[in-house]
């Protein structure tokens, strides 16, 4: 096993022994299912008050820590796996290439000197000995000669040329070089400067640049040792052009995998921070909710029923329990004998079906007379709506339209009451 993972293994184990509760966390359950099979004994989850709350924080937060690490740990070994490393590249043309000439530089003229025709005829009779000494063989002869002609005349482009080529056959690339740029300034278009340089340019390896003079050389003046020279060269080019365009590739690929991961990380670590909040927000709200902290009452209320009353320690039982879930209580007096209060205990019983966070008691008068006379009831069928124990408001009579409307008025603001502090709320409020 790798050694960074034990380390992680080890913190999150030390983790666990400072914040047991966070093992109870529904993303690890399957490794306190592990723990059982082991014979493990996992300890009780604090679910009450605030421990909850501050367990589920402690483990969002260590999770939105997690995604954190993750992402950073992820992004690094992206990294250091796709760092590019270029292949050496195996060209072709080795026998054109020589080793760089450190000679000190040849002599140049003077650009801004008169030239006078003397010396332009004297410059062509060094240059027509130069050529002859090249005949021979005579390549150093010949250098003087033209460097004799180039001091005569130094406005001629075609003596700089001519020199640069005699230097390509003393395989003297740099001095080729110079004498071929000081030829192009002098004439942009001339061939032979082109020639001279590309030429030299490619006993230096410089393929590309080799290449584009060559190419200018020869359609300015197109001979059979450019074309010659250009079929070593441009494998060497194609092959330079694709070995850029894959590593520029390769590298765009890298960069795009990078931003990939850091926009994978912002979005995880915004879920997280929102499952956090969420998390926390849904542990307060339990906390705050009166039907968590009393499931006994909430019990004794029967959710969507209508409750028969047969004592009055049952209705007082009832009406402590409402108000300890400050519910609305509707108190619905009756009689067996009672027409319009048959007509109405349908009704009854859909609304409380309807609005099963409403308490709708049901207190017969015959059976329960005491209580009927304390709440001074006069004729049945009597609603009254409580809430916290006192009266609120109430229907007499089989008011069908007038007992709904009542219910959505005082509904209405018992919810509103209950959003202050938000709970999750049943099906048909």
């Amino acid at each position: 096993m790798e050694a960074q993972k034990v380390e992680q293994l080890q913190a999150f184990v030390a983790y666990c022994r400072s914040n047991p509760s966070a093992l109870h966390h529904p993303s690890l359950s399957f490794f306190t299912d592990y723990l059982h099979s082991l014979g493990a004994r996992i300890p009780p989850d604090p679910t009450p008050g605030h421990m909850k709350m501050e367990s589920d924080s402690g483990t969002a937060a260590a999770e939105e820590d997690y995604v954190g690490e993750k992402f950073d740990r992820a992004a690094e070994s992206a990294g250091d796996e796709d760092e590019i490393v270029e292949s050496d590249l195996e060209l072709d043309g080795g026998e054109l290439v020589v080793p760089d000439d450190d000679d000190p530089p040849q002599k140049m003229g003077d650009p801004s000197v008169a030239v006078s025709d003397e010396s332009r005829d004297a410059a062509q009779a060094c240059k027509a000995k130069a050529i002859d000494a090249v005949s021979e063989g005579k390549l150093d002869e010949a250098v003087e000669h033209l460097s004799e002609a180039i001091l005569l005349n130094p406005t001629s482009a075609i003596l700089y040329a001519t020199r640069a080529s005699v230097f390509v056959k003393l395989k003297k690339p740099n001095a080729a070089i110079r004498d071929a740029d000081e030829a192009l300034q002098i004439n942009p278009d001339s061939a032979k400067g082109y020639k001279s340089r590309g030429m030299a340019k490619a006993m230096l390896g410089r393929w590309e640049e080799a290449a584009k003079d060559l190419h200018l050389a020869s359609k300015l003046d197109f001979d059979e040792e450019i074309d010659s020279v250009l079929k070593k060269v441009e494998p060497n080019v194609q092959k330079i052009e694709a070995h850029r365009r894959k590593y520029e590739r390769l590298r765009k690929e890298r960069e795009m995998k990078k931003a990939q991961l850091e926009r994978q990380r912002r979005r995880a670590e915004a879920e997280a921070a929102y499952e956090r909040a969420k998390k926390e927000q849904t542990a307060r709200s339990k906390a705050s909710d009166p039907e968590v902290n009393d499931p006994a009452a909430a019990a004794a209320l029967q959710d969507g029923n209508v409750i028969s009353i047969h004592s009055s320690s049952e209705l007082e039982t009832k009406f402590r329990a409402a108000s300890n879930l400050s519910r609305l209580v509707i108190l619905y007096f009756t009689a067996t004998w009672c027409g319009p209060c048959r007509f109405m205990a349908p009704l009854y019983k859909s609304l409380a079906e309807k609005h099963p966070r409403i308490v709708f008691l049901k207190v017969d008068i015959d059976e329960l007379g005491d209580v009927a006379h304390r709440w001074n009831v006069n004729s049945v069928p009597t609603f009254f709506f409580v809430k916290n124990g006192k009266e609120i408001d109430k229907v007499v009579g089989a008011d069908k339209n007038g007992l709904e409307r009542k219910i959505a008025l005082h509904a209405g603001e018992s919810e509103n009451q209950v959003e202050e502090e938000p709970v999750e709320h049943a099906p048909g409020e």
